[in-house]
């Protein structure tokens, strides 16, 4: 099985240089997409993610060979809502576990039905602890995945959250606030989860501005992931692209 994926994260946190995905809903796949996509390509994004809480097209892998097309070599992971949003030619899937929940069916019950299809591919496999973070408003991803999010000012509750986790096994960790969040995941909670895992942290949902974006890295963010804000210009990508830039020049 394959482990770029892996080993890029894992180098992003071991050279401490900080990393981009760019979260793409394929539902959002239109004729403005091939120039968006590559301008993902020049700014050098380090993934693209694809998937969302609602799939309403069932063009997983037309957006893949669109993305191919025009944003080749920038590695496709897919960010799954449900066991239907699989497709082996994507190069890795976040096999995610939304372990900030009690919902069965998003902790094991959609990994055991899609579990045998991945088996049979040659696609790359993230086990990943996925954690909802109140993000100061009901989002779809709540909605769908009928589940409580972790309240944004009680770190220890994330903390603890994180650490079961790990103990279980995962290997990567996604705290999310959900799509259009007012509010991003509280830096206390970034900086409290970084201290105790030595495991790569990425952190989406409400980062709609850079310094919302420099507020994560700075709390410990290994990789940040820009969806809403980047739907419809590729403004705040270039600004992040710039930050990270001059972020690594200084840091070497």
């Amino acid at each position: 099985m394959r482990n770029e994926v892996g080993e890029k994260l894992k180098s992003i946190v071991r050279s401490g240089r900080k990393g981009i995905a760019w979260l793409i809903d394929p539902d959002d796949m239109d004729e403005n997409s091939a120039s968006r996509l590559q301008e993902a390509k020049s700014l050098k994004i380090d993934f693209i993610f694809l998937g969302g809480s609602l799939i309403q097209k069932n063009n997983i892998n037309d957006s893949i060979r669109l993305i191919r097309m025009y944003a080749p070599g920038v590695p496709i992971v897919l960010f799954p809502g449900s066991s239907i949003q699989f497709s082996e030619e994507a190069d890795a899937i976040l096999f995610l576990s939304l372990i900030s929940g009690r919902n069965p069916e998003l902790l094991i019950g959609q990994h055991v039905s899609v579990a045998p299809i991945i088996a049979k591919s040659n696609i790359e496999v993230l086990p990943t602890g996925y954690m909802l973070i109140d993000g100061g408003e009901k989002t779809s991803v709540h909605y769908i995945s009928q589940t409580i999010p972790l309240p944004n000012h009680h770190p220890e509750l994330s903390v603890a959250t994180a650490l079961a986790g790990y103990y279980l096994g995962l290997q990567y960790f996604y705290l999310d606030a959900g799509s259009g969040a007012p509010n991003p995941v509280n830096s206390k909670i970034i900086k409290s989860i970084k201290q105790k895992l030595p495991a790569p942290l990425i952190v989406g949902g409400g980062l709609n501005s850079l310094e919302k974006v420099k507020a994560a890295f700075l709390a410990g963010a290994d990789l940040v992931v820009i969806g809403n804000g980047a739907g419809k210009s590729s403004a705040l990508l270039k600004e992040v692209n710039s930050y990270l830039e001059t972020y690594r020049i200084m840091a070497n």
